[in-house]
């Protein structure tokens, strides 16, 4: 079973990812780190970027993030590119951790960009973490060292939280620690069919 976590940003879902990797018998995927991984490893990508991007997109053999940042987030239609390039390498490696992972309980797949990149339709069950707006506004302020514009930009970019809500099987409202751990445990067992 595949069961994906997704949330605006801000909403913690790292927090969250951690509190679900105390539980053995479950594997976890992150979407983003393995995409970072695959952006500088899968040659497929390399030589799709380099073509679409230019050779400045690498610097001995890393990649130039900045630079590729520098295009991307100023140009909707060269972000579209991009995710074409790296989403479906991506879509095959999480297939094949799938398939490695079968014997677990559940794979909990996390994606920022579950809903607007058509990855929830690899999962059997999905996770939303949410919290307020003003509240993740501050978070990633704090985090990155963002304006509040550069903020609420990013929001922008991504669903809202009640489209994904109504789309979810569980929602995780992340406020503190200590109800986030009850919830995710709820959803844990609930998944697991542990009741108590």
């Amino acid at each position: 079973m595949v069961v994906g976590l997704t949330g605006g940003i801000g909403s913690g879902k790292s927090t969250i990812v951690k509190m679900f990797s105390e539980f053995e018998n479950i594997a976890i995927y992150i979407a983003d780190d393995e995409a970072k991984k695959l952006m500088v490893t899968s040659p497929k990508i390399k030589n799709q970027l380099i073509a679409e991007f230019g050779k400045q997109v690498y610097i001995n053999n890393e990649l130039n993030r900045p630079y590729l940042a520098s295009i991307v987030f100023n140009n909707k239609k060269k972000l579209t590119i991009l995710n074409n390039i790296v989403h479906p390498v991506v879509n095959e490696h999480l297939q094949n951790f799938i398939k490695k992972n079968s014997n677990k309980e559940y794979i909990l797949y996390e994606n920022a960009i579950l809903f607007e990149n058509e990855s929830d339709s690899f999962c059997d069950k999905i996770i939303t973490v949410t919290a307020p707006e003003n509240i993740r506004i501050d978070r990633v302020m704090k985090r990155d060292n963002s304006t509040i514009k550069d903020v609420k930009n990013r929001i922008k970019n991504q669903w809202s939280e009640t489209k994904k809500a109504l789309q979810s099987n569980y929602l995780i409202e992340n406020l503190t620690l200590t109800n986030s751990k009850e919830q995710v445990l709820k959803i844990h067992n609930s998944l697991t069919k542990k009741m108590r």
